[in-house]
């Protein structure tokens, strides 16, 4: 029987199902546990099964015993050294193409927000601010008919995507079949969907330059990682009116913390990283996380491996 910690309780049976064949200790609390508390668990640990809140890089790995398997419960692995895993023998698990339907929901339902300014009424709503009689009020944006810039065209870019033109939307990308830049699309959109990965090439990658380029009635949708947007020149593009308005499910730093500047900025609805939170999705998720724990455990592959290559040494 060997012994796994999880970093938060998960929907589902899925820890049931560890516990039905190893010795299971799961972090009681919401939010996640410190670092020097995870390392203490994990050097008692035979596995983790960690979120994207836990560092798993090259000094934890050295601060720990040998790990015979971590899942991530996420698609992305930007929480994880992978190399430095593979160095060590450690396969890695994450949950990839099951959350594609639950993000894709929700970038559109932030463009609709945006571009309806959901938002702010719904708050003149609740402190008693109705505007009877006022055709200026909350003036939005159409939708159909917009054009939507898809920046990431994998598989829940490609279903945001769908979801566009199922409300009339052209939609332009710049995937490398497509033939078109990250300016052009930029320029051309009256919405901007980011969905790509987190790398060293995307981290940052839109910032002042990229915001100008972008309509000054134009909305900006982030659903994939805080990081590939400079927070402080989206800040200043908000309040500047450089670009209309922006609707994140994803910030940097992650949690944003509530004095943070970017929330006092006009025209913004950022939500705490929600993208996958349906019930079905988050279940799935976790059956996923545990499978990959208990073939590791088992000496066997692990079905959803973001790091290959181990097996190979």
């Amino acid at each position: 029987m060997a012994r796994i910690y999880v970093t938060r309780h998960l929907p589902g049976d899925a820890v049931d199902r560890l516990r039905a064949a190893h010795d299971v200790d799961v972090w009681p609390e919401d939010g996640p546990p410190p670092q020097d508390v995870l390392v203490e668990h994990a050097r008692e640990a035979d596995a983790l099964l960690t979120m994207l809140t836990e560092r798993i890089d090259a000094e934890f790995i050295q601060a720990t015993q040998p790990l015979r398997g971590v899942a991530n419960y996420a698609v992305g692995t930007d929480n994880v050294d992978l190399a430095a895993c593979t160095d060590a023998g450690i396969p890695v698990g994450n949950t990839p193409d099951v959350l594609t339907d639950a993000t894709a929901d929700l970038a559109f339902a932030l463009l609709l927000a945006a571009a309806r300014r959901i938002r702010d009424a719904d708050e003149a709503v609740r402190t008693g601010n109705w505007p009877t009689g006022s055709p200026g009020a909350f003036l939005g944006q159409d939708v159909a008919g917009a054009t939507l810039g898809i920046v990431g065209y994998g598989r829940i870019g490609r279903a945001t995507a769908r979801r566009g033109e199922g409300f009339g939307m052209e939609i332009v990308q710049n995937s490398r079949s497509s033939g078109t830049t990250l300016d052009d699309v930029l320029e051309r959109s009256d919405f901007v969907s980011l969905h790509a990965p987190l790398t060293p090439q995307t981290r940052g990658f839109i910032g002042e330059r990229e915001l100008a380029l972008m309509k000054p009635t134009a909305i900006l949708i982030n659903t994939a990682r805080g990081e590939l947007v400079q927070t402080g020149a989206l800040e200043r593009a908000l309040k500047d009116g450089t670009i209309a308005g922006a609707a994140l499910d994803v910030t940097d730093p992650e949690p944003l913390p509530g004095d943070h500047p970017l929330l006092t900025a006009p025209n913004l609805t950022v939500l705490p990283h929600i993208g996958s939170a349906t019930r079905t999705t988050r279940e799935r998720m976790a059956d996923m996380a545990a499978g990959n724990l208990l073939a590791a455990l088992a000496g066997e592959r692990m079905p959803y491996c973001a790091n290959p290559e181990v097996y190979e040494r």
